[in-house]
């Protein structure tokens, strides 16, 4: 048998494996949940090795990087949430920032018209990428195993290739067209005939970029062949980023946003995401409320939710954004006072328009494709990370020579005010668009705690689904008894302000009674199809780890 013939049914053999999972896996040393089986196990490794929660999580970020291209990346960004095994907190901002030379109506034409698709599919659409330089920040800090050996099992699964599941092949072959259209002369990803399940994916360009990061940290990716090569590849199509802009890139420790929902204490990720703010909003929205009675999606259930949803996206319109360059009135928006009031104008006969509901007010005011891993360690150390392209596989843009995908989070600015962006949320002026500036993301990385002791990591993908979909999971766990494979599980529903509907998995997220109550109140209830992959893990009593891998996608628990 040829070693070719050899690496592909040990690699088939493997991803089979490590998916045959009981419906909530247990394990006692150590846990990685993510959204590939191949990046799962590197994780595992690492802990297995004596690496810690930081170590395995940049091992699975750049292993993300090789095996899910949609949305693993080197070429975007993310969020990190820690929590060590003493209870010591800190999170690590390596979101993207706009180029030197952006403008704040770059995306407008003469008229004052957004452009379509120019911050989505257009050189012009990324922001300088963070997940390098996150990986770095984080490891110098927090890690304990050498870099190189972080970093090498990505350029294995890279240089040797690794073996394809249906869902990314179903992806590859609906990008085909879009990849030929966005990279004339480059061939990645692509072949004459469909990819299918079991095929092998190698990329060795990629690896040669993953080794310079290797070997050169900080400066194989923001300085050198690199760089040149990223700065080369936006003059090819017009594009803003410069070698300026990578060298001048840095991630950022931020304090966390930390409250409390009843007994629980939510450690989670301050702005420029709008996640953790929101996710404590609409916590505290509910609170007083009697949940676990009412029930798992019945109807008070529901009505109560959405009229949470509907206001906390409103004020996410307009008060959230970077923190360096707008003020967030962070203590106004988590005032549980500011909440209550904002929960007044609630009413059970009926829904409330959106288009009564605008942004809050303070006294003294001054004005999908992403994905998600959670890891928790022998000694108890938790991270949660959310990181991103945008949209799927990004702008879809390779980097001739790099190998790897460009983002399209300039889309995540308001291009212009009033005008959804592709997840169809409103912004203004907080996250409108500014040389440097960080733009605004719906990212939800979030470690929980109880009684002092590490409780719960959470997070998912999803754009703007993201917040709801971590809010629910948590409900789900805490008042409706559900494990923590139940809750990733579980369908889910949304409410984004705009536009003024209830978004649904299927038509039996709800049962027909409950649809029928809350359409006879004003609710337009749509059925949008799949919603988030959710990645989390849950402490039992025991002191075991159960995790809970979405079962939308190839989401994998990995432990030991």
């Amino acid at each position: 048998m040829s070693v070719f013939k050899s690496l592909v049914i040990a690699s088939i053999f493997l991803s089979t494996a490590v998916n045959a999972q009981p419906s909530s896996a247990v394990y006692r040393n150590g846990m990685v949940v993510c959204a590939y089986p191949d990046a799962s196990k590197v994780g595992v490794d690492i802990l297995k090795k004596g690496g810690n929660a930081v170590d395995a999580a940049v091992a699975v970020q750049f292993a993300l990087a090789v095996t899910l291209p949609e949305a693993g990346n080197i070429g975007g960004g993310g969020f990190m949430v820690y929590r060590s095994a003493k209870g010591e907190a800190n999170t690590l901002d390596y979101r993207e920032k706009a180029p030197a030379t952006a403008t704040t109506n770059m995306f407008l034409d003469a008229a004052g018209n957004v452009v379509p698709n120019m911050s989505l599919s257009t050189h012009f659409a990324s922001g300088v990428p963070g997940s390098v330089d996150g990986m770095i920040t984080a490891h110098k800090k927090y890690g304990k195993l050498k870099w190189a050996d972080l970093v090498q099992p990505a350029i294995d699964l890279a240089e040797r290739g690794f073996v394809i599941t249906a869902h990314l092949a179903n992806d590859l072959n609906r990008t085909a067209d879009a990849f030929r259209k966005g990279n004339p002369g480059k061939t990645y990803m692509l072949k004459d005939t469909p990819w299918k399940a079991g095929e092998l994916l190698v990329q060795q360009d990629l690896a040669s970029t993953l080794k310079l990061i290797r070997d050169k940290g900080r400066d194989g990716f923001y300085d050198g062949l690199v760089a040149k090569q990223i700065a080369d590849e936006m003059k090819s199509g017009g594009g803003l980023i410069t070698q300026t802009d990578l060298k001048n890139y840095h991630s950022v420790w931020r304090k966390p946003i930390i409250g409390k929902y009843k007994n629980y204490k939510i450690i989670t990720m301050p702005p420029p995401s709008s996640g953790g703010i929101a996710l404590l909003q609409l916590l505290s929205a509910v609170e007083k409320y009697p949940l676990h009675r009412w029930g798992y999606n019945q109807d008070s259930t529901v009505q109560l939710i959405v009229e949470a949803e509907r206001r906390v996206y409103a004020d996410r319109s307009k008060y959230l954004g970077d923190p360096d360059y707008f003020k967030v009135p962070v203590d106004s928006l988590l005032n549980p006072a500011y909440t209550a009031k904002r929960m007044q104008s609630f009413n059970w006969n009926k829904a409330t328009p959106s288009s009564d509901i605008k942004p809050g007010s303070f006294v003294g005011y001054e004005s999908d494709q992403t994905t998600h891993f959670s890891i928790v360690d022998k000694e108890g150390s938790a991270v949660s990370i959310t990181t991103t392209l945008n949209g799927s596989f990004g702008s879809k843009i390779f980097v001739k020579g790099a190998g790897f995908l460009l983002n399209n989070e300039m889309d995540d600015f308001s291009s212009k005010a009033g005008v959804p962006n592709m997840f169809g949320v409103t912004g203004g002026k907080a996250n409108s668009i500014q040389p440097g500036k960080r733009m605004l993301s719906s990212m939800t990385p979030t470690i929980m705690e109880k009684g002092g002791k590490l409780f719960m990591v959470v997070g998912t993908p999803g754009g703007s689904t993201i917040i709801t979909a971590v809010y629910q999971t948590i409900l789900d766990v805490i008042e409706f008894n559900q494990d923590m494979q139940q809750a990733v599980s579980s369908k889910r529903f949304h409410h984004q302000w705009l536009p003024d509907e209830v978004s649904i998995e299927t038509a039996a997220t709800f049962t027909d009674e409950v649809k029928q109550k809350l359409e006879a109140k004003g609710y337009k209830i749509v059925v949008k199809g799949p919603m988030n992959r959710v990645d989390a893990i849950l402490l039992n009593k025991d002191g075991s780890l159960q995790g809970g891998a979405d079962p939308r996608g190839d989401d994998t628990v990995t432990g030991w």
